[in-house]
């Protein structure tokens, strides 16, 4: 798959990381379809997803081997909240892209 065009910037994408993170699903503006669509578009190894452990209940982290028929790492991670489940992985994808952690959300960078 080729590399996206798109690239992360740490500064000036993270209202779109803030508006994920409060808003996790549901309507997402252009430049966060941007974000989420170069997160998602990324190969194949090594990208994290989840794995139901409990139908609507429990997932867990995991990693894709990257090849065919191979089975995905599945790391001692696991959560009882899917939105949590995705920000995390989120959080993740965001620190391996730009280099940087996410800054806590509060009340003032949430808007």
């Amino acid at each position: 798959m080729p590399a996206s065009i798109y690239r992360i910037d740490p500064v000036r994408d993270l209202p779109y990381a803030m508006e994920f993170m409060t808003t996790p699903v549901g309507h997402q503006s252009p430049g966060l379809q941007r974000v989420l669509h170069v997160f998602r578009g990324e190969p194949l190894k090594d990208k994290y997803v989840l794995v139901t452990t409990k139908p609507h209940t429990e997932w867990q982290l995991a990693r894709l081997s990257g090849e065919r028929g191979k089975p995905l790492t599945r790391l001692d991670v696991f959560y009882v909240c899917l939105l949590e489940a995705e920000r995390d992985i989120f959080r993740r994808r965001w620190r391996d892209f730009t280099g940087q952690n996410l800054p806590p959300i509060t009340a003032t960078n949430a808007q």
